[in-house]
């Protein structure tokens, strides 16, 4: 079996190891010329890709693949991936299984609503937009050209490295009182086990929401990581006043207030988190970080 992952990012890297680990081979594409380095040294085949730079070789690049992952977002003029290398996707004669990683920002808000896959869309950005429209193409393949797409739509991703660890350590962090303002979130490991799951149990056209089971206000989630690494919190304040210092990305995130429904991937891939809330989520990261130091 060989997995391709157009983005050999955070995720992405978290099924390839687990998939390395059953003797698969990986392959994929960076942006930067070192990370592909660092990787072929890591016994993953990496080459340069992104909207300027399409595969120099696609058809040596995809040759051999089984499975595609795709994690590299949509841009302003779409789709990379499809706009240059669709062709090519066409083309692979034994490919049983494409991953599509995209986003639950694409339903909105829903003033608190719980929503599942069969919500209509309704983005509230235009990175979310952006991500409507990259669905929408990456389905029709499904639906015209017969490919195995799937479609991942994943809550805020968080696992060693990448938590509100290191913004309490930083003194960023920031606790925000809006109580009724929940937000999702999935630790990465158990995303890879969604996407391994669903490549032992594939359904064509299928689409998943993908968060734990304990959707949580940023302000008890820095609260608890303090606590965890013997930190105070900060105190809270209300949103008027920190909206004022925030940047437009972060802004953003508080537009859109909405439950997501998972019972999906419980039903129809079994799964069972690891990290069923932050609590356990972040007491996985601490354990990661002092086996690492």
């Amino acid at each position: 079996m060989k997995l391709f992952c157009f983005g050999l990012g955070y995720t992405a890297l978290a099924l390839a190891r687990r998939l390395m680990a059953d003797g698969w081979s990986v392959a994929g594409t960076c942006r930067h010329e070192d990370k592909c380095k660092s990787l072929g040294a890591a016994g993953i085949e990496a080459v340069p890709f992104d909207r300027g730079r399409p595969l120099e070789r696609p058809d040596a690049a995809l040759k051999g693949s089984t499975h595609v992952l795709v994690s590299a977002p949509p841009d302003a003029n779409g789709d990379p991936v499809l706009d240059h290398h669709r062709v090519h996707l066409l083309a692979l004669r034994n490919v049983q299984w494409i991953g599509y990683l995209s986003t639950t920002g694409i339903y909105g808000d829903t003033g608190g609503a719980t929503v599942d896959e069969s919500a209509m869309a309704n983005p509230s950005t235009e990175r979310a937009r952006r991500r409507v429209m990259a669905e929408k193409r990456w389905l029709a393949l499904r639906h015209h050209e017969g490919l195995p797409v799937h479609v991942f739509r994943l809550a805020g991703i968080y696992g060693p490295g990448r938590s509100v660890f290191e913004r309490v350590r930083a003194g960023t962090a920031q606790r925000i009182d809006r109580p009724d303002h929940l937000f999702s979130r999935i630790h990465v490991d158990d995303i890879a086990a969604v996407l391994q799951a669903s490549i032992a149990k594939p359904r064509t056209g299928a689409i998943y929401n993908v968060c734990d089971d304990t959707p949580a206000t940023p302000a008890e989630v820095t609260a608890h990581a303090c606590t965890l690494i013997g930190m105070k919190p900060p105190p809270l304040i209300s949103f008027e006043d920190a909206k004022k210092t925030m940047s437009p990305m972060a802004l953003s995130f508080w537009l859109d207030n909405r439950r997501v429904d998972n019972g999906l991937i419980k039903r129809e891939l079994g799964i069972k988190f690891a990290y069923p809330s932050y609590k356990e989520g972040l007491a996985a990261v601490l354990a990661a970080e002092k086996k690492s130091a």
